[in-house]
């Protein structure tokens, strides 16, 4: 078994953490395409019957729950290292390296302001905040798929309504104007609309777009790039915008074609579904019914408002319950809302189970999660009291074991012997943490003892 307690102390205390995991696991041959020096292991058992996955080892919990998985299902793996302090060192280098490794793979969010060494004895924030955007930007990454009970949100990326650009941005002295510039590049939307179309198609479901091409200048590139994607196809467009944004916008649109593939409408001629477009607001509302109704559908929208209506729909689960039980209680009903909500179609928890993929204009996709309060959580293990004198829980590790299934079943296709042995797993994780929550290093031993590893 592995020393957990020692590696998590080692991180916290600013130890040679890089010396401590290069102990466990080995170097590899493989490398990020583009980056002969990059640092990268592998552990598992590597019999040729699985292809691995990348993992990602940030911070805190994300990189703890994530070492404790991977010993204990033994599946082939590669590893980047890229916690914080590392990361900073490097100047942002393993972001590129992980970005870039020609395999499916996995990466975890954690605090973006986290403190690390400067080198000269003080404290800095860590560069690059939580790396989110340069990564995706070294990575290629063009959106993000976020499923979640009846909806499928597509947020393209980056298509950010402010400035990543530190040299441009600025706030004036004399009247403290923020300035900004739009960050979308029209690319990865036409590339994230494609995907979008071709979902609905394959699908059956309705497919919603967001955006405000009436009031933002850059959405109605946006959507006029949309319009461009549904000439010539077999969808039907229910509710329209007023105005055809191709259109309106041909000239600059049409720039952003000359760049794309010349083949990148071939076979769409064939593709059909509907299509709803709503100006973005709209669908905070549109997604309550949706939900409410169980009605299948698909979101196409930018960064910033599909960031909104992940968040509201990861939140808004335990709200209904909450005024369901309101109902209950007032018409004299003894029932739990808790325990009706699955038995009426609803499968959808408190948002920590919602998982994301993120694609690439080139190689497979990135699985991500985030972990806000891993940090945290790490400190109360390291203070000796997990559940805060009874207050909290100990740690779930389940989403580390749900983020690898869904990763290697995308990087093994029609692999059933693989989906058999992950499905067993996360079910002797759910016998093991269905009642009472063990802490983290007592549900690590249990799960070590119940776990046959792969290749065993």
């Amino acid at each position: 078994m592995l020393d957990l307690m020692k590696i998590a102390r080692t991180e916290a205390d600013g130890g040679d953490l890089l010396g401590l995991l290069g102990g466990l696991y080995q170097s590899t041959d493989v490398r990020p395409t583009g980056y002969p020096d990059a640092v990268v292991w592998q552990g598992g058992h590597h019999d040729g019957k699985v292809n691995p996955v990348a993992h990602s080892l940030t911070d805190a919990f994300a990189l703890l729950g994530t070492i404790a998985a991977v010993d204990i299902l033994g599946l082939p793996f590669y590893a980047v290292p890229m916690w914080s302090q590392y990361r900073h060192d490097k100047k942002l280098a393993p972001l590129a390296w992980f970005g870039n490794m020609p395999c499916t793979s996995i990466k975890w969010s954690t605090a973006g302001d986290a403190y690390v060494n400067d080198g000269k004895g003080g404290k800095v924030v860590v560069m690059g905040k939580s790396g989110n955007a340069p990564l995706r930007t070294q990575a290629g990454v063009y959106c993000n798929v976020r499923p979640y009970g009846p909806i499928t949100v597509v947020r393209c990326m980056p298509c950010l309504p402010y400035s990543q650009d530190r040299k441009v941005f600025n706030v004036s002295a004399d009247k403290g104007i923020v300035h900004s510039e739009m960050n979308t590049p029209g690319v990865q939307m036409a590339y994230a609309n494609r995907l979008f179309l071709k979902m609905v198609h394959e699908s059956g479901k309705l497919g919603r777009v967001a955006m405000k091409p009436t009031q933002a200048m850059e959405d109605g590139i946006n959507a006029g790039l949309h319009s461009w994607l549904l000439k010539g196809t077999k969808f039907e467009v229910g509710r329209k915008y007023a105005v055809d944004a191709y259109d309106e916008h041909k000239e600059a649109v049409d720039r952003i074609v000359k760049l794309l593939p010349a083949d990148f409408k071939a076979g769409m001629e064939s593709w059909g579904g509907r299509i709803e477009q709503h100006i973005s607001d709209t669908n905070y509302g549109l997604l309550l019914w949706d939900l409410i109704d169980k009605r299948d559908c698909i979101v196409l929208a930018t960064d910033l408002d599909g960031d909104r209506l992940t968040d509201l729909l990861a939140d808004v689960s335990d709200p209904l319950r909450h005024f369901g039980q309101l109902v209950l209680d007032h018409v004299g009903s003894d029932r739990k809302m808790s325990d009706l909500w699955e038995p009426m179609g609803y499968t959808t928890g408190n948002g920590r189970d919602m998982t994301s993929v993120m694609h690439r204009m080139s190689g497979p996709p990135i699985h991500e999660q985030t972990l806000g309060s891993a940090d945290a959580m790490l400190l109360r293990l390291l203070d000796g009291d997990e559940s805060m004198g009874g207050t909290k829980k100990p740690y779930d590790p389940r989403i580390h074991f749900v983020l690898i299934r869904d990763a290697y079943l995308d990087a093994n296709p029609g692999n059933a012997a693989l989906r058999k042995f992950l499905d067993d797993a996360l079910a002797t994780f759910d016998a093991i943490y269905g009642g009472e929550r063990p802490g983290f290093l007592e549900g690590y031993a249990a799960l070590k003892k119940a776990v046959k590893p792969w290749g065993a």
